[in-house]
């Protein structure tokens, strides 16, 4: 009984699965979109443009590059 080989287990530990890798692109894009439509309004409101679409451009990006690293860290680690 000691001696019999154990199946292999699904890992339930760490690592990036197809559907996570999926949910990485998705927030890297609302993040940019969000951070964009945001840029808009308020270029629109304060009669300003590109100056807060830019900035907003730039915001969602750090935005999403930090959630990116900030998930991809809690999978691996």
């Amino acid at each position: 009984m000691a001696d019999e080989p154990t199946e292999p287990t699904e890992s339930t530990g760490a690592g990036l699965r197809g559907r996570d890798l999926i949910g990485l692109g998705g927030l890297l894009a609302a993040a940019v979109v969000f951070g964009t439509v945001v840029g808009i309004l308020v270029d629109r409101a304060a009669g300003t443009t590109p100056v807060f679409t830019m900035v907003g451009v730039f915001v969602g990006m750090a935005a999403g590059g930090l959630g990116f690293w900030v998930r991809v860290r809690q999978a691996i680690g």
